[in-house]
């Protein structure tokens, strides 16, 4: 159990597509495959799961904070909740419990978006299976995206067109404050100050200031694709109507 926590991991590393990262990502899609089924349950029952998903983002998250302060490498630098999916965690949970709108909006394009990335190539460094870093960053991305699938499929919530132009322009005036955030603390909050010291997507992109731009398009195609089975389906019905009248 000490080794679970331990900040230096002597056990097996993280391997990209390895079993244990198979498993994980496995494990979330019946996740979201089993929450389907609750799409005609009654309200009180789909209370109780939210509520449960909520406590968990929230549970783990906290661990995380105490588990970085526990092992002393919690820094305003690196630990305030000001990456995406660190936001989303804790705004996500509170769409949960409310069934806002606005909030879904965000959770829908940049939870999705940005925590599937996360869990296709999670930032674990050597922290493999079976050590506490796995588990809390497959439980944290994985309920992020599963809280906006659930809203979407469950609850019966939809984007919009609005909705993707609304997230685009509030993201990028919020990248614009986490920039000035990070020089006044010498931090990179969604890497958009420089490259992370880590391998990550942005190694094959070009340096700092270009990199910025292809980030901007990849967002923009993922908005895109996101949103495409609305665009298809409102389509389909517009057509389906023409024809009948």
């Amino acid at each position: 159990m000490e080794n679970f926590f331990a900040k230096d991991w002597n056990g097996a590393p993280f391997v990209f597509l390895g079993p244990a990262h198979l498993f994980a990502l496995g494990l979330i899609v019946l996740l979201n495959i089993g929450l389907a089924r609750f799409k005609n349950a009654p309200e009180g029952t789909r209370r109780w799961i939210a509520l449960t998903m909520a406590i968990v983002l929230w549970l783990n998250e906290l661990g995380w904070h105490i588990w970085n302060y526990a092992v002393g490498q919690w820094r305003l630098d690196t630990m305030l909740p000001l990456h995406v999916c660190s936001l989303l965690v804790w705004t996500g949970g509170l769409m949960l419990l409310t069934k806002n709108y606005t909030i879904y909006e965000f959770c829908y394009f940049l939870g999705i978006g940005g925590a599937t990335q996360a869990l296709m190539t999670p930032d674990l460094g050597v922290y493999g299976y079976p050590h506490y870093r796995f588990f809390q960053t497959f439980i944290s991305h994985g309920l992020i995206v599963t809280a906006a699938i659930y809203m979407t499929v469950v609850e019966g919530f939809r984007p919009t067109w609005k909705s993707l132009l609304r997230v685009a322009v509030l993201s990028n005036i919020y990248m614009g404050i986490v920039f000035l955030v990070n020089l006044a603390l010498g931090s990179n909050y969604m890497f958009i100050n420089h490259k992370p010291p880590t391998a990550s997507l942005l190694d094959v992109l070009p340096e700092w200031p270009v990199y910025l731009l292809y980030l901007e398009g990849i967002g923009v195609v993922v908005f895109l694709l996101l949103y495409l089975p609305f665009a298809v389906r409102d389509w389909r019905t517009a057509r389906r109507t023409q024809t009948e009248s």
